[in-house]
């Protein structure tokens, strides 16, 4: 769960404000926190960034049930017996996607343990030292000594060659696929 600074928060001024809780994010502010600064941290879309929620985590969660698939392929060569066997690309995908569910958990426990504000919305630098953050609730003025930029990355498209989750995906695309490419 994460909270809105009506919740949480005596101020609206903090010595940091990290704006993207990816990797790079949520651990500077954890660290910033552990050496006594009042931290907060925005993220647009989900606490972990790319790499946990749709990149590095999912994926080798998927490559960990492709590996089982082709060990079981193998069985005879370990004395085993396994027929009929097959997969299921949803439970494939659900069980990827639990990984990351499951680790995202694991950065929002991390940021409230080391007592770092969290807010969901998108911070957008209004002036020196003054980030404006639009969350569902409404906009949040803060105001910061310091802050630090860690916004990730992005998929990007080529002009003609746009995402379609058909012909071409994007890393999304990939990780919940509804079916397998022929190659």
């Amino acid at each position: 769960k994460f909270w809105n600074l009506e919740e949480s928060a005596v101020s609206k001024s903090f010595d940091m404000i990290v704006i993207g809780a990816g990797p790079g994010g949520y651990v500077a502010a954890i660290r910033g926190a552990q050496n006594g600064l009042n931290v907060a941290i925005v993220e647009r879309e989900h606490m972990g960034g790319i790499c946990l929620n749709w990149g590095c985590i999912p994926t080798k969660a998927m490559l960990r049930s492709s590996e089982v698939f082709h060990l079981m392929h193998r069985a005879k060569e370990f004395g085993l017996k396994a027929d009929g066997i097959d997969y299921d690309l949803d439970a494939v995908v659900k069980r990827s996607r639990a990984v990351a569910k499951q680790l995202n958990g694991g950065v929002g426990h991390l940021l409230k343990k080391n007592k770092v504000t969290a807010l969901m919305g998108e911070a957008t630098l209004t002036a020196k030292g003054k980030v404006s953050v639009k969350t569902d609730k409404g906009t949040e003025e803060l105001t910061a000594k310091n802050i630090v930029l860690a916004t990730g990355a992005r998929a990007r498209e080529l002009p003609g060659l746009e995402a379609d989750g058909d012909l071409v995906w994007t890393y999304k695309h990939a990780l919940v696929p509804t079916r397998m490419p022929k190659k």
